[in-house]
């Protein structure tokens, strides 16, 4: 009989493409994880983790094992959502920030919805700032987002810089006569506005050459070489290269919070928030 808890460490080891970081999501020490996929390949007699690459890649076998570790997860997880004592059911209403939801939401829905398919997620995606708004008038109650350095509100994640991108840095004109071409999101954006209030200090002229709501727009402009785009560094996105420092002047930091909302359900916040704490963090972080 296979063993779920080594299922799982088999399921957020492919996830995560490290054992140092699947043991800390699960909360376990990275030898554990070890032993949990060495004793599932005794049980299975196949070998599912190919170990000749220096990145975490399953072999032939892993990779039909997958499918059916996450059937048995999720299975696993309804039946003791169902019968068991801490039944959470119920509406929860989460805000997440634009970028967020681009590059590292889909494992964190994947296992709420394993541990608590009793209750109904609805989804809102937009500005941070527009977030936060909704949230006061009590519309959101949990929002994941951004806030500016200096500020206080919701229980930080992680803190990062913010960077200049474009297709080709070296042929970015940065000279009077010259304005910074940028590629933004309407307002209230906490990129844009970083974007606009250094170049103003800076004494650079720019101008908005794309507006877009959509991180995949705002990216396909970039892609297009019609200017820089302002994002998170972890969160760059594929084509696009970081424009030197001596190019521009440097960005502050952005972080990222969970917000919940005063009087929203607490064990449904807090289910939710323990996932979200355990799996955020910038890509490639320890």
């Amino acid at each position: 009989m296979l063993n779920l808890v080594h299922l799982a460490s088999f399921v957020r080891l492919h996830e995560t493409g490290s054992f140092t970081l699947a043991a800390e999501q699960l909360g376990v020490g990275q030898s554990t994880v070890t032993h949990h996929i060495q004793r599932l390949e005794q049980s299975l007699g196949r070998q599912l983790i190919d170990r000749t690459t220096h990145r975490v890649k399953l072999t032939t076998e892993g990779e039909a094992l997958l499918s059916y570790a996450r059937g048995m997860l999720d299975l696993n997880g309804k039946v003791m959502s169902m019968f068991g004592e801490s039944r959470l059911r119920g509406r929860l209403r989460l805000g997440v920030s634009e970028d967020v939801v681009a590059n590292r939401l889909t494992g964190i829905l994947e296992d709420f919805i394993r541990l608590y398919p009793l209750v109904d997620l609805e989804l809102t995606v937009a500005l941070s700032a527009s977030l936060y708004q909704m949230q006061d008038v009590g519309d959101l109650d949990l929002v994941l987002a951004k806030r500016h350095i200096g500020e206080t509100h919701g229980r930080l994640l992680y803190r990062e810089p913010l960077v200049w991108l474009a297709r080709d840095p070296d042929l970015l004109q940065v000279e009077p006569g010259h304005p910074v071409p940028l590629i933004a999101f309407p307002t209230p954006s906490i990129t844009r506005r970083v974007a606009q209030e250094v170049l103003d200090r800076a004494g650079l002229p720019w101008r908005i050459v794309c507006t877009c709501g959509s991180l995949a727009g705002l990216t396909a402009a970039a892609r297009a070489g019609m200017g820089v785009l302002v994002q998170p560094r972890s969160m760059a996105p594929d084509g696009l290269r970081e424009v030197a420092g001596d190019r521009l002047p440097v960005l502050e930091d952005v972080e990222f919070v969970l917000v919940a909302r005063r009087g929203a359900d607490t064990a449904l916040t807090e289910a939710l928030s323990s996932l979200i704490v355990q799996r955020i963090r910038p890509h490639g972080a320890p």
